[in-house]
């Protein structure tokens, strides 16, 4: 795990139910084969950038950071729909980004999809030893998961607070280590390019709004990423309002977005 995914997920696991979720998503095989099996998929024969284990850690560092910003303005989805509290708010949206690409070890190919299929008994599971007492807790913590999930598509609309944040945490994995192996095995298009570009991707307080997502680019080639990736992520999240993007190249705003 890289330092900035490493603490900002640590910075989050002060719940004991989101620690203990952690640590059985990171020490369950089931999980983390499916994640080595997705990298096979994804960037030894598709040529594609990281799905792997890298990827899910970094996406829940992000997430959970994201969701704590913004629910300093809204209510998780989950509290104010009566289908559990915040720290319940905090296990579906580790979940959703930690499981959102497992899909991959199926096919690239409606991969969301596929991710329901392999996440459903796992997050019966995770669930059910993180809640052993409480199985209609579970089965509701599931389904707002696999929602996540599932919305992570971003031709899909996200429908709670916190598969939004989940969609946009997985556009903020573009910095230049995630599209390293693509391109040294050959891929030399403009997504390999421009994510080589991008240096670093900050998530802090905004200015307007809850939430700021700034982008450091060594070149201009880096807004395809900015635009193409994570600003359509952020368009089917549905927290336009809550979160704001700049992107910075050599300390000034290229674009703000």
């Amino acid at each position: 795990m890289n330092t900035v995914s490493s603490r900002l997920v640590h910075r989050n696991l002060d719940e004991p139910a989101v620690l203990e979720t952690f640590r059985l998503l990171e020490g369950d095989a089931e999980v983390q084969s499916y994640l080595r099996m997705a990298n096979v998929m994804a960037v030894k024969r598709l040529v594609y950038n990281d799905h792997g284990p890298v990827h899910a850690r970094i996406t829940a560092g992000s997430a959970l950071e994201i969701l704590r910003l913004a629910t300093e303005t809204v209510e998780p989805s989950c509290v104010a729909n009566g289908v559990g509290d915040y720290e319940n708010a905090k296990v579906i949206v580790l979940c959703g980004a930690y499981l959102h690409d497992v899909g991959n070890a199926i096919h690239r190919d409606r991969h969301e999809q596929n991710g329901l299929v392999l996440a459903a008994p796992i997050l019966e599971r995770v669930l059910g030893r993180v809640y052993p007492h409480d199985p209609e807790l579970v089965y509701r913590l599931k389904s707002e998961t696999l929602h996540a999930i599932y919305a992570s598509d971003d031709e899909v609309p996200c429908l709670s607070v916190e598969a939004g944040v989940v969609t946009v945490a997985d556009g903020t994995d573009l910095a230049e280590g995630r599209s390293r192996a693509p391109y040294r095995g050959g891929k030399n298009d403009i997504h390999s390019v421009s994510a080589l570009a991008i240096k670093r991707v900050n998530i802090g307080e905004g200015d307007q709004k809850p939430v700021k997502i700034q982008v450091e680019m060594t070149n201009p080639a880096g807004i395809f990423q900015v635009q193409e990736v994570l600003g359509r992520k952020l368009k089917s999240s549905r927290l336009e309002d809550l979160v704001e993007i700049s992107a910075v190249m050599d300390g000034r705003e290229v674009k703000p977005l």
